[in-house]
Formats: C-alpha cells, structure tokens, sequence
C-alpha cells in the first residue's frame, strides 16, 4: 500500500463504501418498488406472510447488500498490482 491510503483510518474506508452504496440502494428501491409491488413478489415466491413494508425491507438491505459488494470490489481494484520482479 501507498504511504497515502495507510493513513486513512479504517472507519473512513468502511464510511466510504457504506454510504455512497446506502444513496444508491434507496435510489434503486424507488425505482424498483414504483413499478413492482413487494407483496405480489413475496406472494410469487412463497411468502405470503410478509408484509408490504417487510417487502420493501428487504428489498432495501437486498440492493444495499448488491451495492455495498460492488463498491467493496472497487476500492479492491484500485489498489494498485504488485510486480512480480520485486
């Protein structure tokens, strides 16, 4: 690692990949659920016990999940690579 990025706290790099993928997960669960209703979904797939708000619960933490996991993977592929003659 760069002398830059070992300065950086780890609670700023977890920040930093939580809360652009938190903005992006609500942005998406508008988007989703304004043309899906959750409770026809979870009826489809066998969860008829699961409320309209629940739907969109886990809807949320689904998209979070899914966004979160892809900015982890980009702040993985911004480090830089190793030479392998070092």
């Amino acid at each position: 690692m760069t002398t830059s990025q070992q300065n950086i706290p780890t609670t700023q790099k977890v920040i930093a990949v939580l809360w652009p993928s938190f903005l992006t997960a609500g942005i998406a669960t508008i988007l989703f659920f304004t043309t899906f209703d959750p409770q026809l979904l979870m009826a489809l797939g066998g969860f008829e016990q699961v409320s309209r708000l629940g739907g969109y619960t886990i809807g949320f933490f689904l998209f979070w999940l899914l966004t979160a996991s892809t900015c982890v993977l980009t702040c993985y592929f911004q480090r830089p690579c190793q030479n392998p003659n070092e």
